[in-house]
Formats: structure tokens, C-alpha cells, sequence
């Protein structure tokens, strides 16, 4: 097995950090616990390219046990924890090539080693992966039955492949999942957005105004859990009927450069580029905090702010400041890059139980279903993503009613008459 990553001595942390997430992840254990005995994956070779973390590492064990030779890379330089990643190495034989803070050209090798496994089957977080193959790994494409993608910015990528037709295998759409988006995106980004931002400034937070990017279920859940500080929300939208949502729930909606006068924290999450630009640094106050909990650093202009600034300054780690002609001066956290993994330790294991479960079980089904299916993006299969809804109620100790016959017969009628 071959790796490259910080300190194999960090393992016994790592260990630890896993098994603690395990105790919050009782739907992917249970697949887990049945991958171990059916062997489902059996000498499959999968490529990864997803957040290592300890959340992460539980969905490579369940890959493991199923019988799957399995290799990770990082889909974001920042996002990576070097104990998660030994022990990865170290206790489940994961062949792991990540380095927290890793420089691009390193990511870049990183990404080139998992292809070098020839993997048959990519698990990717952005798309990165599946690019790679598609450009400059085109040999490579011989060996792949198919694909999941977990982020809205990786789907987006990959809509765009497959309208073009040049997408050359099937890739299951894990982000919109019903027990992904709705949990993982909404409460999952909600939470640990506020968490790295707490974490890196311990500013509080209540009293102060939130300028949110993007009202999706990302924005709009973490608009429920600025309100929730005590903060004042504005977004900015460019969806009318998102716009018009938000302002039902009754947050400020407003252009993107009226917002920056009042902004003491921006947060993007729209999956876009310069979302936040020179109109809005222009505008923005004094001290203002900016950050991205998108996928890619490209959401905020930060080439702008290189240009017009004439003084920049590490606060501390992953808090810089850059400071204006005017006097004025902005603050960017982890540099532009996810600041809920950078400065944080990303989503809970509890959402991302979900999440994982569809990646898990999608992997097995393209093993059973490859030759099937079209080269095109699919939807999770409806009995995957109820199946992992249900069975985390069960982990949950919740009950919920079912449907008499009568009820099934009256909802599939349309002439009560003869009920």
C-alpha cells in the first residue's frame, strides 16, 4: 500500500477521533456490519476524492469491509486531519494521499496517485476527480463503471459533461438526495459554518449582521442558525423564487453591494465565482469578516482584494487581513476555502451518517447495475434514499404510522363514489 501524509505516529489519535464519530453514525455502521459478512465490493478498486475526515473515514471502513481496495485523496487543500488520515493508513488499510494545508501542485499529485490505482469505481466531492479523468487521464476512463458525486458544485460539473455528452460513465447525484440535501446541506452546513467561524474569531455573534450568498438548503440553513445566535440576516440571491423565500421567512434581501455597508460577517455558499467582488469590498465596513462555505475558494474575488490592498497580515492561523487604500479593512478566513472543515471539523457525524449511507450503498448498486446504465447523471434509487431514512429512524427510536389499505386505495382513486 502506498500513502503520502504527515505523521503515521498521529494514528492513535485518529483512531480515536473515528471511533467517536462511529458512536453518531448507526446507519452507515449497519452497513457496515453487512458489507463485512455479503462482501458486495469484493476486489473492486474505488478512487476517492472527499474531506478527510473522521466522518470520511467511516464511509472508507464500510468500503473496506465490503471487499473494495480503496484509495483517498483530499478534495480540498485545508480540509484534511492528519491523525484521521494515519489511522486511515494505519488501522483500515486505506492507501491515503493528503496533507492538511497540502500546496496545490502537491493536490494535483495527490489527485494523479488515486488515479494511478486505475479505480473502478469514483467517489468524488467537487468533481476533481472525475476532471482529471476526463482531460489530462483520458487512458484511465477504460477502467471506470461509474462514479457518485456529493456536492452541488460536482453535479453542476457533471450536468454540464453529460449535456455535452461527454460524461463516459454513469454518476449517481448523491447531493440531492432526499437524506442528503435536506439534512446534510440544511443543518449540517448551518451548524458547522457558525462553528468555524466561532472558532476562528471566538467573536460573538449575536447582535451582529449576517450577509448570507445563496439561499439553497446550504444558505437557508444556515440562515436559521445565524437567527437562532441572536444575528441579523440579509441574503442575496439571484433565484427570484429563492429571493422571495427568504424574504417570507423574513430575513433582508438586497443586492449584493447594498449589503456590504451593513455585513460584520459574509458568508458565501452558492457554488459560484466572485460572488463576493469589487462592488461589494468597495461598499463593505470597516473589520468586516469575510468567508466561503461553498465548495471552491472562487466564490470571493480574492485576487480583488491582492490588487487594492496595500497591506496584508496573518491575525492568526487562517485569519488574514487585508487592508485598504481607504484605511478600511477586510478579514478572510482559511483563505478563501471552506471555513466549516478549515477552521472547523466540518459537518456532524449525525447528517453525514445519511450522506455516506447513499454513498455506500450507491457503490454497491453500480457494482450490481454498471453495464445497465447510460452515461448521463442519475438520482439516487428512491429505495436507497427511503431505506437510509428509515433506518435512521429506527437508530433513533422514532415510530411513525403507515398507510390502512383503505387510506392507499383512497389516495390512488379519483372516483370516491365507488370507495
Amino acid at each position: 500500500m502506498n500513502h503520502d501524509i504527515k505523521d503515521i505516529a498521529l494514528a492513535d489519535d485518529g483512531l480515536a477521533r473515528i471511533e467517536w464519530a462511529d458512536r453518531d453514525m448507526p446507519v452507515l455502521a449497519s452497513i457496515r456490519e453487512r458489507f463485512e459478512r455479503e462482501k458486495p465490493l469484493e476486489g473492486v478498486r474505488i478512487g476517492a476524492c472527499m474531506h478527510v475526515t473522521t466522518e470520511t473515514a467511516n464511509l472508507m471502513r464500510a468500503l473496506v469491509a465490503s471487499g473494495a481496495q480503496v484509495a483517498l485523496c483530499a478534495s480540498n487543500p485545508l480540509s484534511t486531519q492528519d491523525d484521521t488520515a494515519a489511522s486511515l493508513v494505519r488501522d483500515f488499510g486505506v492507501s491515503v494521499y493528503a496533507i492538511a494545508g497540502e500546496d496545490m501542485e502537491t493536490y494535483e499529485k495527490h489527485l494523479e496517485a488515486v488515479i494511478a490505482t486505475n479505480p473502478q469505481i469514483i467517489m468524488d466531492d467537487g468533481a476533481d476527480l472525475d476532471t482529471a479523468l476526463h482531460t489530462t487521464f483520458t487512458d484511465k476512463l477504460q477502467h471506470v463503471i461509474g462514479g457518485t458525486e456529493e456536492t452541488t458544485t460536482g453535479v453542476v460539473r457533471l450536468m454540464s459533461m453529460a449535456a455535452e455528452g461527454t460524461l463516459a460513465y454513469p454518476v449517481f447525484n448523491i447531493n440531492d438526495a432526499n437524506t442528503k440535501h435536506c439534512f446534510d446541506n440544511h443543518y449540517g452546513t448551518g451548524q458547522s459554518t457558525l462553528d468555524g467561524i466561532v472558532r476562528a474569531t471566538n467573536r460573538l455573534l449575536c447582535g451582529r449582521t449576517i450577509v448570507i450568498s445563496g439561499y439553497g438548503y446550504c444558505g437557508s440553513g444556515l440562515a436559521l442558525r445565524a437567527r437562532g445566535m441572536g444575528m441579523n440576516v440579509i441574503v442575496c440571491e439571484v433565484d427570484p423564487l429563492k429571493a422571495l423565500e427568504a424574504h417570507m421567512e423574513g430575513y433582508q434581501v438586497m443586492k449584493a453591494q447594498d449589503a456590504a455597508r451593513f455585513a460584520d460577517v459574509w458568508v458565501t455558499v452558492t457554488g459560484n465565482c466572485k460572488v463576493v467582488d469589487g462592488p461589494a469590498f468597495e461598499n463593505m465596513k470597516d473589520g468586516a469578516i469575510v468567508c466561503n462555505s461553498g465548495h471552491f475558494d472562487s466564490e470571493i474575488n480574492l485576487e480583488w482584494l491582492e490588487q487594492h490592498a496595500v497591506k496584508k497580515e496573518e491575525i492568526k492561523p487562517l485569519v488574514e487581513e487585508y487592508t485598504l487604500a481607504d484605511g478600511r479593512t477586510v478579514i478572510v478566513l482559511a483563505q478563501g476555502r471552506l471555513v466549516n472543515l478549515a477552521c472547523a471539523e466540518g459537518h456532524p457525524a449525525s447528517v453525514m451518517d445519511m450522506s455516506f449511507a447513499n454513498q455506500a450503498l450507491a457503490a454497491e448498486y453500480l457494482r450490481l447495475h454498471a453495464g445497465e446504465l447510460e452515461n448521463k447523471v442519475y438520482d439516487v434509487p428512491a429505495a436507497i434514499d427511503d431505506g437510509v431514512a428509515r433506518v435512521k429512524l429506527e437508530t433513533l427510536g422514532i415510530e411513525i404510522d403507515t398507510l390502512t389499505e383503505e387510506q392507499i386505495k383512497y389516495m390512488g382513486s379519483w372516483n370516491f363514489a365507488t370507495l
